[in-house]
């Protein structure tokens, strides 16, 4: 620093001096300030990867296996694999050749970064994490240095740090390993790869520290066949959305440390949320806890998850409130999906509102009793017929639809086409290439047009209940899963009759 400082002082005295001899500086200024820029893109470049791999971490983590929930067959796929670094003398004495890289795939949020860090911790090795995207940059060459680098530091560190091996974590690996030829006129994306396959042909258990390479992706088609044969990433690790079970552990993980009310029942909460990945759990626990502390409540209750599930799966609520004539439609639209799928599948409803969140308007949230994987025809009609009832039930209700079934009538669409396409239709196997198009749109307005009319006859045997649950909606905005069973169970005894919103809106607008 002294030295940087003499330096500027001594160059403003001899500026001062020559402009006192009235000599034009000009010339010697600007060719200093190039020469400053040369200087500072020149040091850059040559300091490419020293201590700048991004964001790389090294640490030793705390995070063990059994902080992972819904991952059973992941954590045993991958501690198999950890087991000959751990035993290293005994795998070398059956011949065993020890794994190079493991690549973790699946869904963003279902805790590839937690794996990779219990696996260093499991190991008993330093862990050291980038992303795929830094090591790409405009330059020819870098990425390769930091490729280097990176395998540089690890061993390092692991040396430092005093243990016998490290983990490097990849993350959108895709980014670093597309296939090869993929980026035209982009020679670096190909030239950092194969730095990165010579690092990983380069590792040997017995150099003093052992490197494991995990990268993590969530696109395993555009990866290079090079980097995914034997020698280098020799086992895929599929990391999926995890069950009911997996569900439930990973809620019993994030509240442990949360006080609950008496009222939670985490099974049925790990029921309705069906889909949800580990990441989505963690949002949902710790929206739940925001909830509360918002309300000033000591513990967190079974309306807190519930509103926290729906913030989750639809964002916030919003303050905006449709016009009467408009409610009494989303009413009207949200009782028919609920009434439908009730029917057809008894236990399935578990929410239904009509408070505005995103870009819904009312929303009927499905808790199905188990986790379904194979759908056969029967469940995908029965999909389209809960899909379609919102439309219907506008229609006998005001004799007419609304351009708010329009997603719904998309998805219909699409479930439809799946069922022909998946030769579950007359027609059998078919190619959507070669079939005749009007073959192929008739047999789909079929299907569709057949549950239409199963959802009609439905609702119009629960015509009583549609009425009813459509004024509870928009008298309360929310309704749950228990009134509209007690009202299906004995639809005789609603006295209720439909009077035209147009004739009640004063009335309603009297009392608000």
């Amino acid at each position: 620093m002294k030295h940087k400082e003499l330096l500027m002082g001594t160059a403003l005295g001899i500026l001062g001096f020559l402009i006192i001899l009235e000599v034009n500086v000009w010339p010697v200024l600007l060719l200093c300030g190039l020469g400053y820029l040369l200087y500072t893109s020149g040091g850059q470049l040559r300091g490419v990867g020293k201590g700048r791999v991004g964001a790389v971490i090294a640490h030793t983590t705390q995070v063990t296996f059994d902080d992972i929930g819904g991952q059973e067959a992941a954590k045993r796929e991958l501690i198999e694999a950890l087991e000959f670094l751990r035993d290293y003398e005994r795998a070398k004495a059956l011949g065993i050749r020890p794994l190079k890289g493991v690549l973790l795939s699946g869904p963003p949020g279902t805790g590839k970064t937690l794996l990779a860090k219990a696996a260093a911790s499991y190991t008993d090795s330093v862990f050291i994490s980038a992303s795929g995207s830094e090591f790409i940059e405009v330059y020819a060459g870098l990425g390769a240095q930091r490729i280097r680098e990176l395998f540089s530091s690890a061993r390092k560190l692991a040396k430092e740090h005093k243990k016998p091996g490290a983990v490097i974590f990849i993350d959108e690996i895709e980014v670093l390993a597309s296939r090869r030829g993929a980026q035209a006129g982009h020679l670096e994306y190909d030239q950092t790869l194969n730095q990165l396959l010579v690092e990983m042909d380069g590792l040997k258990l017995d150099s003093g520290v052992r490197i494991l390479v995990i990268a993590a992706t969530n696109r395993p088609d555009l990866l290079d066949p090079a980097i995914m044969r034997p020698g280098r990433f020799d086992r895929t690790v599929a990391v999926g959305l995890p069950d009911r079970k997996g569900r439930l552990e990973i809620l019993k993980i994030h509240l442990r440390n949360k006080p609950l009310a008496d009222d939670v029942d985490l099974e049925d909460l790990a029921r309705e949320t069906f889909g949800l990945s580990g990441a989505h759990i963690e949002s949902l626990c710790n929206e739940a806890a925001i909830s509360t502390l918002r309300r000033g409540g000591a513990a967190i209750s079974s309306q807190d998850l519930a509103e926290a599930l729906n913030k989750v799966l639809l964002g916030e609520r919003l303050d905006r409130r449709p016009s009467d004539e408009e409610m009494w439609r989303v009413c009207a639209h949200e009782a028919g999906h609920a009434i439908v799928a009730e029917t057809i599948r008894p236990g399935s409803v578990a929410h239904i509102t009509v408070s505005p969140r995103g870009n819904a308007l009312g929303f009927v949230r499905h808790s199905p009793a188990e986790d379904r994987y194979l759908y056969p025809r029967e469940v995908l009609e029965e999909e389209i017929q809960i899909l379609l009832a919102g439309a219907a039930a506008e229609q006998l209700m005001f004799g007419s639809k609304s351009t708010g079934a329009a997603n719904d009538f998309r998805r219909a669409l699409d479930i439809a086409k799946r069922i022909v396409l998946y030769g579950m239709s007359p027609l059998g196997v078919v190619d959507k290439d070669t079939a005749p198009m009007d073959m192929l749109a008739r047999v789909t307005n079929e299907i569709i047009q057949n549950a239409d009319r199963c959802a009609v006859s439905i609702l119009t045997r629960y015509r009583a209940v549609l009425e009813k649950l459509s004024e509870e909606l928009f008298e309360k905005e929310t309704v749950s899963a228990e009134e509209l069973r007690s009202y299906l169970a004995a639809p005789g005894k609603l006295t209720w009759k439909w009077r035209k919103p147009s004739v009640r809106r004063s009335r309603i607008k009297r009392r608000m």
